[in-house]
């Protein structure tokens, strides 16, 4: 039991503090490839998500990426830390921007991957929630539909050992889980409103990066987020929306040579 309903995490590394937020339906485990290197000068905050990894269930009181974002301020509230910069791919970059636009006194650099905070399409909102409804109704994410969604998450250059583990891992999500977390954590984020007028908000240095074969978040979003913040924007070669896992080395490399640039 989690009396406080706190989010699990792993505190690892020293060095100026940074938060990582990882995709839906992943856990921090997602960041692995990133971790050893980047805790030699960092110290680490790798929190699961509610409904995702050790955290226990998403609180009926949560209803937004605003307070996805208030969740991850209080987790850093809990740890003492003032001042961080905050690295988030997919669902962790939606709450990283909106976490950023909420503290931006605290909040020191901005990374953000594979994400977009604008409002999805009609079309695509709808074809969303037809899929969390299928979801919620059978309790579990079958073929073809599981098929489909791992193909989403990663293209056709990933690795075989990745796809095999996704699959299987959302595969086997029990039911309870999938309605009172996961369904609910996709609506939220796929019905999101548009959040773009937030990133006026934003004081810190940004950069954008999306995975060169990102489906569910095109080049193009990343690129018109960084224009409205006029910072810079990198299309990371040789992967798709999990770009962090299908060409980590370029990802590692950016992550460092952004925040040794920003925060020295």
């Amino acid at each position: 039991m989690n009396p406080n309903n706190m989010m699990s995490f792993t505190d690892v590394g020293s060095g100026f503090p940074l938060l990582m937020g990882h995709s839906y339906l992943f856990d921090r485990s997602m960041w692995t490839p990133q971790t050893e290197k980047l805790a030699k000068k960092y110290r680490l905050i790798l929190p699961d998500l509610w409904g995702h990894g050790n955290s226990p269930a998403l609180p009926a009181s949560a209803t937004s990426l605003k307070a996805l974002a208030e969740a991850h301020l209080k987790l850093m509230d809990s740890l003492g830390i003032d001042k961080f910069a905050v690295v988030g791919l997919s669902v962790g970059g939606m709450w990283a921007a909106e976490l950023a636009a909420l503290a931006p006194e605290r909040v020191n650099a901005l990374m953000l991957f594979d994400t977009f905070i604008g409002k999805e399409t009609a079309q695509k909102e709808a074809q969303y929630v037809e899929m969390l409804n299928a979801v919620n109704f059978t309790g579990a994410i079958k073929p073809p539909l599981l098929n489909y969604i791992v193909s989403q998450f990663y293209s056709d250059q990933a690795a075989a050992d990745d796809v095999s583990l996704l699959t299987a891992k959302l595969a086997a999500l029990p039911t309870p889980l999938l309605r009172e977390s996961i369904v609910p954590i996709g609506k939220m984020i796929f019905g999101r409103p548009d959040r773009l007028p937030l990133l006026k908000s934003i004081r810190c240095p940004v950069c954008i990066a999306t995975g060169e074969y990102d489906l569910p978040r095109p080049p193009e979003e990343g690129r018109k987020m960084a224009e409205m913040l006029g910072c810079e924007f990198h299309l990371i070669s040789q992967a798709g929306h999990i770009s962090n896992r299908e060409n980590p080395d370029a990802v590692t490399r950016l992550i460092e040579t952004f925040l040794n640039r920003t925060l020295g």
